[in-house]
């Protein structure tokens, strides 16, 4: 069992990373020594990370080993779905307290997962560190193994407290937990030739549902799932599985490469969003099967899928296409998503103005430029900011992002599409792409944005030129400049709180002439009366500027 620092180290240096993949032999095995930095955790600790990866296993219960506010990641918000049991949607906290810091928590964590195994019975206790017990010093391998043995239950330490580094570190150590303690560990009940494992594929909204109708259709199981509607058993037996469909590289390499390298076991790196992205994938696990002795017919029938499958799909978004030219869209996500996404929205007719590249790799770059060419708009970071000026500015017509950057969007009364991991619909495979297209022309075509966009009443006012002295007054009154506010807003009458913006206005519309009639209309100089003079000064210098017909009225 090697220590944290030794596994964060062992990550770091991961062959299989897309920045170590070019380079020498020698180099290679060095792999990435790159310091964390501070601040690394912005964006998610390394703790959070972790939950997010292995929570959808469905007949798990999950502790979190630390304060209650440690618990509140709220998994329910990244709408994984389950086909099975549903104790993982249950909190579980040890809820350490200033008296657990100060005499330790470890006895407090052995006494939860008894409780949890006595209450629940699930197929297995995955127990997470965060920043206190680790600090102070607990020891959760130890507790763990001493549970495990005791309750003959699989508990498993998730060793990945938050000040380590990011949420994507924190992917790749539950990874390695998983390769320490539960790949291996037990055997399916039976194997085929067409077992395959999916990784980094977590069943949000249901979307991998739209993809295993197909591979039922075909003969193909999916032995293991990590983690998306997963279960315990399935992982632990996953090492028997003939093939591998690697999702999202950026959070599961590790577990992909050393599978290959444990268990022979070939994966490849794809994605089921769009049609032709669909199409590759399948053409790709029946092709990896059939050379781990899968029977070849398996390629023929996976080609009659695909064909059926890509007319029907082509067929339903066809009517789209026509609506949405000339439309122009700017997607603000990362990693598996920032090329696949883009080319469903390329196959759907829109033109696509740039794409985030934050979270994603070398190799999703490169495809980014295969699928956008050589003018490739590849977003390192943007803010807020610069995202509203590309939409205000029209040069996007719609965002698609996580739900971070919807207000950015609603500010600039542009349309906006949830496309990450809170969304409520399923966008995978072809019947996801036409779910997309769908979902996109609501969004573009919704009436709302036009109304939201026509000017105030108040705008609409001061674009109107006057030729009333008047009128022209009563603009300046109503669409002041910032300049023009903070002139109006100077008290005259500190008595009854009356400013000068008031008595201007007062006199005005009421052709007032004497400091009786703007206390009758103001109640200015309703007090001690020491603001008579500065009211008679307002006075003299509107009938200076006022037209004729008022000077006459006073007079």
């Amino acid at each position: 069992m090697s220590s944290l620092s030794a596994t964060i180290q062992d990550i770091f240096n991961e062959p299989g990373c897309a920045k170590n993949a070019n380079k020498s032999d020698v180099e290679r095995k060095k792999g990435c020594t790159k310091q964390l930095q501070p601040g690394a955790a912005a964006g998610g600790c390394a703790f959070d990370g972790a939950k997010i990866a292995l929570q959808p296993f469905t007949d798990v219960a999950h502790l979190i080993h630390g304060p209650i506010a440690c618990e509140g990641n709220s998994w329910d918000n990244r709408g994984a779905a389950s086909s099975g049991a549903s104790i993982w949607r249950t909190s579980f906290t040890t809820d350490m307290t200033e008296t657990d810091v100060v005499f330790g928590g470890e006895k407090r964590l052995y006494n939860a997962i008894k409780e949890i195994i006595r209450k629940y019975n699930p197929a297995a206790v995955f127990v997470y560190q965060t920043c206190v017990p680790a600090m102070i010093g607990d020891d959760i391998d130890v507790v763990c193994k001493a549970a495990s043995r005791k309750f003959r239950k699989p508990v498993i330490p998730i060793n990945a407290p938050g000040f380590v580094g990011s949420k994507n570190l924190g992917n790749k150590l539950a990874g390695e937990a998983l390769l320490e303690h539960v790949i291996g560990t037990e055997e399916p009940d039976y194997t085929t030739p067409y077992d395959i494992n999916m990784i980094g594929e977590y069943n949000l909204s249901g979307e991998l549902w739209q993809i295993k109708p197909l591979f039922d259709e075909l003969g193909i199981r999916i032995l293991s799932c990590i983690s998306g509607d997963g279960r315990y058993q399935e992982v632990a037996s996953s090492h028997r599985a003939r093939a591998a469909m690697l999702v999202c590289s950026k959070s599961m390499i590790n577990v992909a490469r050393r599978m290959e390298e444990r268990y022979r076991i070939p994966f490849f790196e794809g994605s089921f969003y769009g049609i032709q992205d669909s199409s590759a994938s399948l053409r790709e696990i029946a092709q990896l099967l059939v050379r781990r002795g899968a029977p070849e017919d398996l390629i023929e029938r996976t080609e009659a899928v695909i064909a059926r499958e890509e007319a029907r799909a082509w067929a339903a978004i066809r009517q789209y296409k026509s609506r949405f030219g000339g439309k122009r869209a700017l997607l603000i996500t990362g990693g598996v998503k920032s090329w696949s996404v883009l080319a469903a929205l390329q196959e759907a007719g829109l033109e696509l103005v740039g794409t985030s590249v934050k979270k994603s790799t070398e190799e999703d770059k490169e495809r980014i430029q295969e699928l956008m060419g050589l003018d490739a708009h590849m977003i390192e970071d943007i803010s807020a900011r610069e995202m509203y000026k590309m939409l205000k500015d029209a040069r996007a017509d719609i965002m698609l992002s996580g739900g971070k950057s919807q207000f950015v969007a609603l500010k600039a009364a542009m349309p906006w599409l949830d496309i990450n991991q809170e969304r409520s619909h399923a966008y995978l495979g072809y019947v996801g792409i036409v779910k997309l297209v769908e979902e996109i022309d609501k969004a573009l075509f919704n009436p709302i944005w036009e109304q939201l966009r026509q000017p105030a009443p108040w705008e609409a006012f001061c674009k109107n030129t006057h030729s009333d002295p008047m009128a022209q007054a009563a603009e300046s009154a109503s669409c002041p400049t910032p300049a023009e506010r903070a002139r109006r807003s100077k008290r005259i009458c500190f008595c009854k709180r009356v400013d000068l913006g008031t008595l201007e206005d007062a006199i005005r519309s009421h052709r007032l002439t004497t400091v009786r009639e703007i206390r009758q209309k103001t109640n200015a100089s309703g007090g001690c009366g020491a603001c008579k003079s500065r009211i008679r000064h307002i006075l003299a210098s509107i009938r200076e500027s006022s037209a004729p017909d008022m000077l006459d009225a006073a007079e």
